[in-house]
């Protein structure tokens, strides 16, 4: 349950009501109001929630802010409307009403976490949605690089955020097989294969070919397994097979490594199927009786300045291939017109930013509402560093650092952790160092030592013959410390977060809003006995609150893909 909407709805409710009643006696004017505005304060000294409601009536009243404040607390029925939640609000300022929340809100947000368990902060949605996050979607003609790994984090944690909102999600990943690169891929290999048995002198390598030394390793173990069988075979042939092998090969690693990395797909959706089935040309046709395109030098354009583009695109060649953007525009129309999806979101690199637009355009002209239903999250750069230095190079291997060199030489959990630190848009700086290190500077194994030290705590408890309580038998309103009550405040928002984290598409909310409950637990630690408490009651209502703490710290970084241990 998300205590904080809750409590939120509460005071509306109260507001509203409190509002009639005055009007009812006399004290304040009629006028229509449908809602009240209410927040939360960044200083608890305002309250835990406020109000303006007073002062944005007092032009339909024609009355000071501060007089309607006062009536509507005057006529507030707390016991009726307030759920028990709420002492008496109090005026401050120019009207602004504040309310603090009772022993009760915060016994039952301990309930509420305890109860629920690792469902705690999932939600249903008032319009559930049924969303495809496609994310990584890397050209299997190499191994994935750092941005590939940013990006990984990102969808697989929007994805998660959007389910645990109560939305139908998918996780897809459009294999690109197909294409100018996949047959640059194709005639690189056939360079490194002939080359392999006749050496480097027997065949030119091609100019804007692939260099790397996993087309050569690729090459070697094709030759391996085929031996000279593809020398003499036709060249349509030879490339087909090294094309199908590496692109094999490369999947394979993809996928072993991503599983790795703890993300898992529902669907790897081969770009190929949408030219096979003649799904490509279809999308074109019924662009071209839209009266979206138009032909130029032998070319097929679309009339993308119609849509507020800077210039038209081509959607196939003079030599009657089609160009990537239809293939692209045949899938977004998959996702949504075959598929049927509400909405569709993307993760790319920020070097894509001049696409967004051209494809919303695209599937607009189709009818699709594109301008609304695809959602673009734009991922900046990534930039290792170690001591003060950049990273290019793995340790390991030499080479540019890949996804898989990366998890060589820190865990997953740290990768995970860093990479959903920031939101999208804003560069990240990845510190290898900080991220091996084993104490408080390293924001993941703050985190999970917090969550390790509750598991401590409550094992040796239990050494020591004291019982773990069950919630419904402790008294959770002795928890009213000023450390015991900021916890709970911690504890409640886990749900609010996870909403506004789907809503907003930044899943970095929970990294640093786990980082703060998880300080709030160290500073109730600091503060409050548990074993030696003043009472046995007080003891069992400080190990329960351990428990809710530890399986809120468990569930959030469940989200994020990182572990939560017992013991570090």
């Amino acid at each position: 349950m998300n205590m904080i909407i809750k409590a939120q709805k509460l005071i509306e409710e109260l507001i509203l009501s409190s509002y009639k009643a005055a009007c009812g006696a006399g004290a304040l004017p009629e006028a229509s109001f449908d809602s009240a505005p209410v927040e939360m304060p960044k200083d608890p000294g305002n309250g835990d929630f406020s109000s303006s409601f007073a002062m944005q009536a007092a032009r339909a009243l024609k009355l000071p802010p501060r007089k309607i404040a006062d009536e509507l607390v005057k006529h507030m029925d707390l016991k009726k409307y307030g759920g028990g939640f709420f002492s008496t609000p109090e005026v401050a300022g120019a009207g602004f009403i504040n309310f603090r929340l009772t022993g009760e809100f915060y016994k039952n947000v301990v309930q509420n976490v305890l109860s629920e368990g690792g469902d705690y902060g999932r939600s249903v949605s008032d319009r559930p949605q049924k969303i495809m996050v496609e994310f990584v979607s890397a050209n299997p003609t190499g191994p994935m690089h750092m941005g590939n790994a940013r990006g990984g984090v990102l969808g697989d944690c929007i994805a998660e955020v959007l389910s645990r909102a109560g939305h139908d999600v998918t996780r897809e990943f459009l294999i690109n097989d197909a294409g100018n690169q996949v047959a640059l891929f194709a005639r690189s290999l056939e360079a490194r294969y002939i080359q392999h048995f006749k050496g480097e002198e027997a065949c030119v390598f091609p100019e804007d070919g692939y260099h790397g030394d996993d087309i050569r390793e690729l090459a070697a173990a094709f030759a391996k397994e085929h031996g000279e069988e593809y020398l003499n075979k036709p060249e349509d042939e030879r490339r087909k097979a090294l094309m199908e092998f590496g692109l094999g090969r490369n999947i394979a690693r993809m996928k072993e490594d991503l599983g790795r990395y703890r993300i898992h797909y529902d669907r790897w959706f081969c770009e190929t199927e949408l030219h096979n089935s003649g799904y490509v040309k279809e999308t074109m046709e019924l662009l071209k009786k839209r009266g979206a395109t138009y032909e130029k030098d032998g070319a097929l354009w679309l009339k993308t300045t119609d849509f507020g583009c800077e210039k038209d695109d081509v959607l196939m060649r003079e030599n009657g291939v089609y160009t990537y953007f239809a293939a692209d525009i045949a899938y977004h129309r998959n996702k949504f017109e075959e598929r049927k999806f509400d909405r569709v979101i993307n993760v790319w690199g920020a070097d894509h930013h001049g696409h967004v637009k051209r494809l919303q355009a695209a599937l607009d002209a189709l009818g699709l509402d594109g301008s609304h239903r695809l959602q673009i999250v734009l991922m900046q750069l990534v930039r290792l560093m170690r001591d003060g230095e950049v990273v290019r190079m793995s340790k390991r291997t030499g080479k540019a650092i890949s996804l898989s060199d990366l998890l060589d030489e820190i865990t997953v959990d740290a990768a995970r952790f860093f990479f959903n630190s920031r939101a999208a848009d804003t560069h990240l700086e990845f510190d290898l160092g900080l991220a091996v290190r084993e104490d408080s500077e390293n924001p993941v194994y703050y985190v999970q030592y917090a969550h390790a030290r509750i598991m401590s705590i409550l094992r040796n408890l239990e050494a020591e013959g004291i019982r773990i309580p069950e919630p419904k038998d402790a008294d959770l309103t002795l928890l009213c410390g000023k450390e015991e009550r900021a916890l709970i405040r911690a504890l409640a928002a886990l749900p609010e977060e996870i909403r506004l984290s789907a809503l907003y598409s930044e899943p970095s909310r929970l990294n640093r809003y786990v980082t703060e409950a998880a300080a709030a637990f160290h500073r109730f630690y600091t503060d409050c006995r548990i074993k030696d408490a003043e009472s046995a009651e007080l003891r069992d209502a400080r190990i329960c609150l351990c428990l809710a703490t530890a399986r809120v710290i468990a569930n959030t970084l469940e989200i994020i893909g990182v572990t939560a241990p017992e013991r570090m």
